[in-house]
């Protein structure tokens, strides 16, 4: 009898343990993959569950391994290790990191928005921390050059600062609320520049669409503006509860008495809340829309379409795609 002992039946590593075409389906399977708590497990731990997985895909796994075990190390594995590539991805990119380096960046620009030097600062923190997460999770499909990371990376900031210190000046005569409201702002307008930016190369070659079951069909620059927008559109909501939510609590709070004596705690209070707010927005917003995109034949560029027409008759009404996060 050999020392390793096979899969249990009808167990498929790769395959999601949720259903991923219902909304709480995907809504169990990011909170599984974006659970802060995987940011502190050791490297050695990760290294077995990657070994663990990989032995699975290959067929064979260590005597008395069960379920849980094999669904704990695919949890490690698909938190810390690159889709497409395999590769360990650095630890601040990474989706587990996302709350508390979030709440962190978040909570501080909540709080330092008074004056244009604070602003200016944690825009820029928040534009790096983003830059560095949208590089990690980049599709390895579509190679990205550093020059154009450099270019993505300065204009998103360009245009966080431009929201932000332009507003900042306009709400001095606004009620205080608005004010407040300017981090929010800027958020959604660097998302709107620095995701189209870092993943050009999509929007500029296309990207391989497929049938149901996987065969390619070719490549298109629309099915890539569709995953990218959806993209951009899940970040801002990620964003949205906590910097909209929270600076009407903080207004709010701020009134009493109590409030104004423990100024300094100001900070560290709207950090924890971003953390509560992101605990529950960062998987949410990654399940808005599903992983596997697709686009009706019909809102294809004609070229593609003649080419899948003509291979295919209308057997293929739909196409599909990996939107990215």
């Amino acid at each position: 009898h050999s020392k390793m002992a096979t899969i249990p039946l009808g167990f498929n590593i790769d395959s999601p343990r949720w259903d991923q075409s219902t909304f709480v389906g995907r809504l169990k399977h990011f909170l599984n993959i974006t659970d802060p708590r995987t940011v502190l497990v050791p490297e050695e731990e990760l290294d077995r569950a990657k070994a663990l997985v990989e032995g699975c895909r290959a067929g064979v796994v260590p005597p008395g391994s069960s379920w849980e075990q094999l669904l704990y190390a695919k949890k490690l594995y698909d938190s810390a290790f690159h889709p497409d590539s395999g590769e360990k991805m650095n630890f601040v990119g990474r989706m587990s990191f996302q709350v508390p380096g979030g709440m962190a960046i978040t909570g501080c620009m909540l709080q330092f928005y008074r004056t244009v030097p604070a602003v200016v600062f944690w825009q820029w923190v928040n534009q790096s921390f983003n830059a560095f997460v949208n590089y990690t999770n980049r599709n390895a499909a579509s190679p990205i050059s550093l020059r154009q990371i450099g270019v993505a990376y300065v204009t998103a900031t360009g245009a966080a600062l431009a929201t932000a210190v332009g507003l900042n000046l306009y709400t001095k005569r606004a009620p205080p609320l608005l004010a407040r409201w300017v981090p929010f702002a800027a958020v959604a307008a660097a998302n709107c520049v620095n995701i189209p930016m870092m993943r050009q190369q999509e929007i500029i070659n296309g990207i391989t669409v497929t049938d149901e079951n996987n065969n390619e069909l070719g490549r298109s620059r629309r099915a890539a503006v569709k995953g990218i927008a959806q993209v951009v559109l899940s970040r801002i909501t990620m964003a949205a509860p906590g910097m909209i939510i929270l600076p009407i609590i903080m207004e709010r709070l701020e009134k009493f008495t109590f409030m104004q004596r423990i100024r300094v705690l100001h900070g560290p209070l709207q950090v924890l809340l971003c953390g509560g707010f992101l605990l529950f927005m960062v998987p949410a917003a990654c399940a808005l829309f599903p992983q596997r995109c697709s686009l009706a034949l019909a809102d294809l560029e004609l070229e593609l379409r003649d080419s899948i027409m003509a291979k295919h008759g209308d057997k293929v009404p739909y196409v599909y795609f990996n939107k990215g996060l």
